[in-house]
């Protein structure tokens, strides 16, 4: 007697229906349609309330767990490519703007003078400052990410100090089991995405239509260029650098891919990026767990691109004529707020209202950025995501702890305990 096995819809089909379905209704039904996304809304904080602490206790104990130069080397890494992919991107959204001048055309009426620039030291060392909590328990209660990657790689160091010198690794243990535990929380609210995300996607398509993104065509188009040239450059560079296949990636990025498409957040996807990077990528443990919460804060290499071009669009926009000083200061300036930019989505309004005020530029423009953030968010976090898979592939091949056999699905592991479990 044969038992058949029913076939059930893999995660990412399940939402990549969802997602049309949503998209569907919204647009046919409209504004009733809006009254669901509560639901959404609900999902995404049972997922919110989680990333700190995941965060927390990945990169402390990953960094405890290393040791000696290890933790140096797997930071060094880390680093140099989260600063060599930012700036190349912020060059390639540079060029793009003066290219396609996006906000060229459009002639948005200033009805106040522009803002005295508050261009200088001042606002980029309290940048650098504010990366230094005061008080943890606040930075933690305020998503304060980048303040808490930063005590968590201090809390890490340290706690590998203690357990080097007493010979007890109980707070190393217990930041595991934590870890493990929020993993399983995580675990369980993911299997309810499709039905969050067409709670969230069908209010949008009710409130959004296609004469709000009309007059942004130009910038649009110009961030989806970004990307294509980003994954042109970035992608065959990783493959040869590594040494592996780079027509196996598009399937193996499938999921997170659409998730960060769909939910617009790098810190929701994170936990399935993590997860992906070990369990389709082949990348150590050691690696997803240090450099997945660093890259989702620090490597935003789409939304750099975004925001050199949303300074430029308001600058064109309203006829306002930047110097290249000026220029040139604003990709600095648009490196290091992705270092620190609120990774859930609505963040960019804070950096975009940072940017004008900064560089004394009118405010009216950022209304029509504002309006159509949805769409920019979505090129914004795909390339968020995918980026940082690819920098922790680099850093796990630097450290000769990459996984060529997962990569091209001889073996299957498994992310909560990254030990292999059965072949293929």
């Amino acid at each position: 007697m044969s038992i058949t096995k029913k076939k059930t819809l893999s995660i990412t089909s399940q939402i990549v229906l969802a997602s049309a379905l949503a998209l569907i209704l919204g647009s046919l039904i409209g504004e009733p349609m809006k009254n669901i996304q509560f639901i959404g809304t609900i999902w995404l904080r049972l997922i919110q309330m989680s990333i700190i602490a995941l965060i927390m206790t990945s990169v402390a104990g990953a960094i405890g767990s290393i040791g000696g130069s290890g933790a140096g080397k797997l930071s060094f890494h880390t680093f140099k490519y989260i600063i060599s992919f930012t700036f190349i991107s912020a060059f390639i959204g540079l060029g793009l703007a003066l290219l396609i001048q996006p906000g060229v055309g459009i002639n948005i009426a200033t009805g106040v003078e522009t803002t005295e620039s508050t261009l200088g030291s001042v606002s980029i060392i309290d940048t650098i400052v504010n990366f230094v909590p005061t008080n943890i328990f606040a930075a933690m209660s305020q998503g304060a990410t980048v303040q808490a990657i930063v005590f968590s790689l201090l809390f890490g160091l340290a706690a590998g100090k203690y357990a080097q010198i007493t010979g007890r690794d109980n707070i190393l243990s217990f930041l595991k089991d934590v870890n493990g535990v929020v993993l399983q929380i995580i675990e369980m609210v993911m299997k309810f995405a499709p039905i969050g995300i067409f709670a969230l996607l069908g209010g949008v398509a009710a409130t959004t239509g296609f004469d709000v993104i009309m007059p942004m065509i130009k910038f649009l188009m110009a961030l989806l260029i970004a990307d294509l040239i980003m994954f042109a450059l970035y992608i065959p560079y990783t493959a040869v650098r590594v040494g592996v296949n780079p027509l196996k990636m598009p399937k193996k990025f499938a999921k997170m891919s659409i998730m960060a498409l769909t939910i617009t957040s790098s810190a929701i996807c994170l936990p399935t990026k993590m997860e992906d990077s070990v369990t389709k990528f082949g990348v150590s443990r050691k690696v997803a767990d240090f450099t997945g919460p660093i890259t989702m804060t620090m490597n935003s290499s789409g939304a750099v691109a975004c925001y050199v071009l949303a300074i430029l669009f308001m600058a064109q926009s309203t006829g306002t004529v930047l110097t290249t000083v000026e220029m040139m200061t604003g990709v600095l300036l648009a490196a290091m707020m992705t270092m620190g930019t609120i990774v859930v989505p609505g963040g960019s309004v804070v950096v975009y209202t940072f940017f004008a005020t900064t560089l004394g530029l009118p405010m009216e423009s950022i209304a029509i950025l504002i309006g159509i953030d949805w769409f920019a968010g979505m090129l914004r976090t795909i390339m968020n995501v995918d980026i940082d898979v690819l920098i922790a592939m680099l850093v796990s091949k630097d450290l000769n702890e990459f996984n060529y056999d997962v990569y091209n699905e001889k073996v299957v592991v498994e992310y909560k305990n990254a030990v292999e479990v059965g072949t293929v």
